[in-house]
């Protein structure tokens, strides 16, 4: 028999709004289930809707949040379904239920291929943590074909059977709304190529600025929006000075609505070395015809209707990003639209419920 949806918990590490966070708030509302935060962040939350219940196990620390999640869990060590989306989460919930505090069932979503992404110390605690907890674990939700045949080759004492590939959810229609929503920004009247995500260097920003210096000239009137903060920003304001690009790339930090953006960009990019699978790549292919995208996940050289390069590939990113500027926004094909339908968060959550029958 099936667990009612309502019979299910979501955890975050925290509620900073990020594209596991999401894939997380999303599959909630869908199932009008409640969702613990670990801890609360001090910027850049996700807009939760009043309708979703929410407890934070820690308004501090990380550390002080898997401590006290314990108590937390205590209404549902049995009889649900936990769903989780960071390994070391995930690992600490399967050790739980390897000991026995935890009987509910435990699915668990990989955010990433921290096999490829990770090296040395980083890459050996997270094998640590799958050894440590994964054996306990119900499901494991793989976000592409690729990533599944990389944790099976990583992790060999999961069964095969328990890791599914199940593409992340997209809420078109919500999509669509904030994508229209009003915004005061001058940027919006003023051409633009637009990119969004943690300023960190795998999301190849660097590789991006460089690009968008090669087409500069060609281009006067045209900026480069960059949406996002963090620790790479003053590593790209340099870079940034170096091209002499000061008054054409603008950072726009954190945006609690980035989609009235991507609507009105000439061209969205994203432009990472190595991702999961980017969510706001399916934001922008919702609300923009003109969407370039490095091969940075699998999965992503299988979506029509978008230009594709490769990655960290300075020169091959300017070539595109100038086909793309001439292809002045043809409409998205049919089969673009057929590929963004049945991602809805209802039909992601009853696959999980299904697999775990």
């Amino acid at each position: 028999m099936s667990v009612p949806v309502n019979k299910m918990l979501f955890i975050s590490m925290s509620d900073v709004a990020n594209g596991a966070e999401n894939v997380l708030l999303m599959a909630a509302g869908a199932s009008n289930a409640p969702m613990i935060f670990l801890k609360k962040s001090d910027n850049g939350a996700l807009q939760i809707s009043e309708n979703t219940v929410c407890k934070y196990a820690s308004q501090k620390s990380m550390a002080a949040g898997f401590l006290k999640l314990i108590k937390l869990l205590i209404p549902y060590r049995r009889g649900y379904v936990l769903m989780s989306t960071h390994p070391y989460l995930n690992a600490y919930l399967g050790v739980l239920k390897r000991i026995g505090y935890l009987k509910s069932q435990l699915v668990v979503r990989e955010c990433t291929s921290v096999f490829s992404r990770y090296s040395g110390l980083k890459k050996m605690s997270y094998r640590i943590a799958y050894q440590l907890g994964y054996p306990a674990v119900n499901l494991v939700v793989c976000q592409t074909d690729q990533m599944k045949m990389q944790f099976l080759q990583n992790i060999p004492f999961i069964d095969s059977r328990k890791v599914i590939v199940l593409g992340n959810p997209l809420d078109i229609n919500q999509t669509i709304h904030m994508s229209q929503l009003t915004n005061s920004d001058p940027c919006l009247t003023t051409d633009y190529i637009c990119a969004a995500g943690r300023l960190i260097p795998e999301k190849g920003f660097s590789v991006l600025i460089n690009a968008f210096s090669r087409i500069a000239e060609k281009y006067p009137g045209l900026n480069l929006l960059l949406l996002g903060d963090g620790p790479e920003k003053k590593n790209l304001k340099r870079l940034i000075a170096t091209c002499g690009l000061e008054d054409r790339i603008f950072f726009k930090g954190w945006v609690s609505n980035p989609l009235p953006y991507f609507k009105l960009a000439k061209v969205c990019v994203v432009s990472s070395i190595k991702e999961g699978f980017p969510n706001v790549l399916l934001q922008m292919l919702t609300i923009n015809t003109v969407v370039v995208s490095t091969l940075c996940a699998g999965g992503i050289n299988d979506i029509p209707g978008i230009f594709k390069v490769a990655v960290n590939n300075v020169d091959e990113l300017a070539d595109t990003l100038k086909l793309a500027l001439l292809s002045k926004g043809k409409p998205n094909s049919c089969s673009t639209e057929k590929y963004l339908q049945g991602r809805d968060p209802k039909t992601y959550v009853n696959s999980i419920l299904e697999f775990i029958q």
